[in-house]
Parts: C-alpha cells; sequence; structure tokens
C-alpha cells in the first residue's frame, strides 16, 4: 500500500492532466480524418469500376459497330449481286422476246404468202364454177328431155306389167301393203319385247331406289330378346328365403306365374325360363318386389302377383297406345290396342315383335308415299301384320290366320284384313298395298342385325337346307352359304339340261318355303357346268 501510493505521489501532476488531454485529441483526430480517408478510398474504386465499365462499353460498342459494318458489307454485295441477277434474267427476257418477235414476224411473212396464194386459187375456182354452171345448165335441159323420155317409158312399162300381171295398179298396191304390214308386226313385237325389257329394269331400278330411300329415312332400334331373364339377388342367402320350407314359395312362384325358377350355383342371381314373354315379365317383377319387401310366403306371393298382373296390364295398354300414336294411327279398337303393347314382350328369332310391327309400319308408308299408294292403310297394314303372334301360343292356328280372324272381329276393313294375310304368301296379294306390307315385312326381317337365331337352330337349318337341295334328282353337290341366306347346288350336266333348270330352282324354292321356317328370304342358285378335257402328248 505504501509502494503505491508511493509511485502515484512520484508521478507529475502535469502528466496525469495532459495524458487524458491528449488521448482525447488523438480519438478526434481519428474520428474526424479516418471516414474521410475511408470514403476518399470508396470514390476511388467507385472511380476505377466505372472507367473499366466506360472502357468495356466502348470496346463493345466498337464490337457492334465493326459487326453492323460486316453486315452492312454483306447486305450491299447481296443486292449487287441480286442485281446483277435480275440484270441478265431481264436480258435474257428481252433477248427471247426479240427471238419470238422476229419469228412471229416470220410467221405473219409465210401467212401473207400462204394467203396470197390461196386468192389465186380462188379466182382461179370462180372462173372454173362459171365454166361449171354453163355446163350444168346445158346438162338440166338433157336431164329434163329424158325425164319427159322416162315418164313416157314408165306410163308404157306399167301398162305392160299391168297387162302380164293380170291385175290393176291398185290391187298390186294392196298386196305391197299387206307384204309391208307383216314385215311392220314383226319389228313392232320386237320393239315391244325390247320395251318391255327396258321397262323391267327401270322397274327394278326405280323399285332399288324408294326401297333404299324408304330404309334411310326410317330408324327404329332393334331390341334383342330371349326366353330367359335373370333377377339379381343382394346376396345368397335370399336364396334359400325364396325356395322356402321344403320348397313351399318355390312352388307358390312358380304356380301363380307359370314360370319356371331356376336356382343353380350362379352367385346372386335367379334365372326365371319361360316361352311366355308376359308371365316371365310378372314372374321377374313380382320378385323383385318381394325381395324388396322381405315378406316372402305363398300368401303375400299371390297378392304380389296380381297386383304386378293388374300393373302390367296398365303397361301393355300404354305401349299399345305408344306404338299406336309413333306409328300414326288412330282409330283401333281397345283390344287391338291391348293385342299391340303385348307384342312389347313377344321376340321373333331374337327381333322384338313391336319394334318390328313399327318398323314395317314406317317402312311400308314411306314406299306408299313414293308410289302414290295409300299411306294411310299402308301403315295400319304394317302395324297390325303380326298381330297374331301376341296370342299364338294361346290360340291354335298359325299368326298369320289369328291375327286376321282378331282383326276382323273387331270390325277392321277388309282392306287392312287382306294385308294382314298376304304378308308371308298364304294368299295371293292383290293391291298394291298388300305388296307393300309384304316388302316391308322382308325388309325388316331381312336388315343386318335384325334377327338372329341360336347356333344349334343355326347348323340345323343349314343342314335341312342343304338336305332338302339333295333330294332332287340331278343335284350333285348342295351349299348353304351366307348364313344360310342362299344355297347354291350343283347338277349333273347329263341329267339336267339348260331348261330343266329354271324348273329345278322354282321346285327346290317351293319345297324350301313348304318345309322350313326361317327370317327374310333364300335364294336358290342352280349351276349347270360342262368341262372338256384333253392332254397334248
Amino acid at each position: 500500500m505504501f509502494g503505491v501510493n508511493f509511485y502515484a505521489a512520484s508521478i507529475p501532476l502535469w502528466v496525469g492532466i495532459v495524458l487524458p488531454i491528449v488521448a482525447l485529441m488523438i480519438g478526434g483526430a481519428l474520428g474526424f480524418f479516418l471516414p474521410r480517408i475511408l470514403q476518399k478510398n470508396k470514390i476511388d474504386g467507385a472511380q476505377k469500376t466505372a472507367e473499366s465499365i466506360r472502357e468495356k462499353a466502348i470496346a463493345e460498342s466498337q464490337a457492334a459497330a465493326k459487326e453492323a459494318k460486316l453486315k452492312a458489307q454483306e447486305e450491299v454485295l447481296k443486292l449487287k449481286q441480286e442485281f446483277d441477277r435480275s440484270k441478265l434474267d431481264v436480258e435474257r427476257d428481252l433477248k427471247e422476246r426479240r427471238s419470238e418477235l422476229s419469228r412471229t414476224e416470220q410467221r405473219i411473212s409465210q401467212k401473207e404468202d400462204s394467203l396470197d396464194k390461196k386468192e389465186e386459187a380462188y379466182d382461179k375456182k370462180l372462173e372454173s364454177l362459171d365454166t361449171t354452171r354453163n355446163n350444168l345448165k346445158a346438162r338440166e335441159q338433157e336431164i329434163a328431155e329424158k325425164q319427159k323420155e322416162i315418164s313416157e317409158a314408165h306410163v308404157r312399162m306399167v301398162a305392160a306389167i299391168e297387162q302380164a300381171a293380170g291385175m290393176s295398179r291398185e290391187e298390186a298396191k294392196k298386196e305391197l301393203i299387206k307384204a309391208i304390214e307383216a314385215d311392220a308386226k314383226i319389228d313392232a313385237a320386237k320393239m315391244v319385247r325390247e320395251i318391255e325389257q327396258n321397262a323391267k329394269e327401270e322397274g327394278d331400278k326405280k323399285a332399288k331406289e324408294i326401297v333404299a330411300l324408304s330404309i334411310q329415312r326410317c330408324a327404329v332400334d332393334h331390341s334383342s330378346e330371349i326366353t330367359v331373364s335373370a333377377v339379381v339377388l343382394p346376396n345368397d342367402e335370399m336364396k334359400g328365403r325364396i325356395i322356402g320350407r321344403e320348397g313351399r314359395n318355390i312352388r307358390a312362384l312358380e304356380s301363380a306365374t307359370g314360370v319356371d325358377l331356376i336356382i343353380d350355383d350362379t352367385p346372386e342371381s335367379i334365372v326365371l325360363s319361360g316361352f311366355d314373354p308376359v308371365r316371365r315379365e310378372v314372374a321377374r317383377i313380382t320378385l323383385e318386389k318381394l325381395i324388396l319387401d322381405g315378406r316372402i310366403h305363398p300368401t303375400r306371393i299371390e297378392e304380389v302377383v296380381e297386383k304386378t298382373r293388374k300393373e302390367l296390364d296398365v303397361q301393355i295398354k300404354e305401349a299399345g297406345e305408344a306404338a299406336m300414336f309413333e306409328a300414326g294411327v288412330f282409330g283401333l279398337n281397345a283390344e287391338i290396342v291391348k293385342l299391340l303393347g303385348r307384342l312389347k314382350y313377344r321376340t321373333s328369332y331374337g327381333q322384338n315383335v313391336l319394334k318390328h310391327s313399327l318398323e314395317v309400319s314406317h317402312l311400308a308408308g314411306l314406299m306408299a308415299s313414293e308410289l302414290g299408294a295409300d299411306v294411310k292403310l299402308c301403315k295400319r297394314g304394317g302395324l297390325l301384320h303380326d298381330l297374331g303372334k301376341a296370342i299364338d301360343h294361346e290360340v291354335e292356328g298359325t299368326h298369320v290366320s289369328i291375327g286376321a280372324d282378331f282383326a276382323r272381329k273387331f270390325k277392321e276393313r277388309e282392306e287392312v284384313v287382306h294385308c294382314i294375310m298376304a304378308h308371308h304368301g298364304d294368299v295371293e296379294a292383290k293391291t298394291l298395298e298388300a305388296i307393300l306390307v309384304q316388302t316391308a315385312d322382308a325388309i325388316s326381317g331381312a336388315k343386318p342385325g335384325a334377327r338372329r337365331e341360336s347356333l344349334e337352330n343355326y347348323v340345323k337349318r343349314l343342314e335341312r337346307l342343304e338336305g332338302i337341295a339333295n333330294g332332287f334328282a340331278g343335284v350333285e353337290k348342295s351349299y348353304a352359304i351366307q348364313a344360310g341366306r342362299e344355297v347354291r347346288i350343283i347338277v349333273k350336266p347329263e341329267i339336267v339340261n339348260e331348261a330343266a333348270m329354271v324348273f329345278l330352282a322354282k321346285d327346290i324354292a317351293k319345297q324350301i318355303e313348304k318345309d322350313m321356317e326361317y327370317p327374310g328370304q333364300i335364294k336358290v342358285h342352280v349351276i349347270r357346268e360342262t368341262r372338256s378335257v384333253d392332254y397334248a402328248k
């Protein structure tokens, strides 16, 4: 302690005062000059940067100026070359035009020479014509004198011929007219035959145009159905409930609807089988209602079936009325409307009969409008032509006779009944409207995709077709082609001659119509071939 105090006591007093002042002055000088020094350094650095940027910009501008100068020189050179080329083209065109002008002048000169020569020749011909005219006048006088002599000789010759023939001039004229009439009749017969042939060809062509136009303008959907319906179940347990204890529920369903229920291993599905489409539809709707309701027992089944039948009757009537309005046919009896609605659930070769009837109605009406026939009658006959198919499984007879009897029973016009009777050729078509309905029915059934049949029936039909053809004498081979729409028959030429071929084709066609049922039509094509073979040795 005493040491420190002694040291502090030994420092002079002015030193303690001066040192802080000096330090303060030094700090102030640093605070004043140091920022200025740093600022000067920044300014010097910025000046150097600016100088380098300016030098770089100057260098770039000089380079750009050089490049622009080079481009300008290139452009000038290019323009100069184009100018030289265009100059050469102009000189070449001028040269060609001068040569063409020279050639034109030569041609004109040649034509002038030719015209001069023609003029000289024309003058010579005029002189020759004057000479010829004078000669002709002399000849005319000579001919007039000779004609006078000939007429006098003709009179003498006619008198001599009449005396030699023993008949007068008038009698000879009549004989000549008779001979000319005979020749004219032969020529007229040939002409009539040609006209008939041409008319037939034109008629076929016009008929094809009318049919094609009618098919094009008629757009009716085809719906294809089968004889079974499938009902989807919510789960496999429902199958047991539908069968019921000891099968009482399924027996009640089959008894009430007249449809077979097929319950197999197919998951969550039951198949309804029956040829009556209305009963099958009743069974399908009934089963769906029972599944939704959940109460499945014989009494409930009978109630739902009865209710469904009534609902379906209403739907059938509505379908018949809708078809009637769609076809534009009005004034039908209520019973006919119901039968028409039943056709919604009837199929023929997979084709829905109600859709088919509507298409036939439209086609017949369109063709009738083209040919000037009764459009309303054609539409009505087309709509009702298959009416018998609605109840042909309940009434004996063909659907043609059933439909005609039913229509006649409910006071349809005899013209409509005739259209129904004649649409399959059961009776001869006596009116144009009946022929148009028959044609429209064939077109609707023969359209691609309109009808189909099972593979088994298809194969049987082809075999039956070939069997009928092979059963005739003189047939060597037969082939059913085009899905059974044509049968080609090869005959033995030593047995069947050219004339017999026509009758053989007709006989086979009639036998097919008699023994088979098929959609559309079948073409019978008979082929007779004679071959001569020799060998060169």
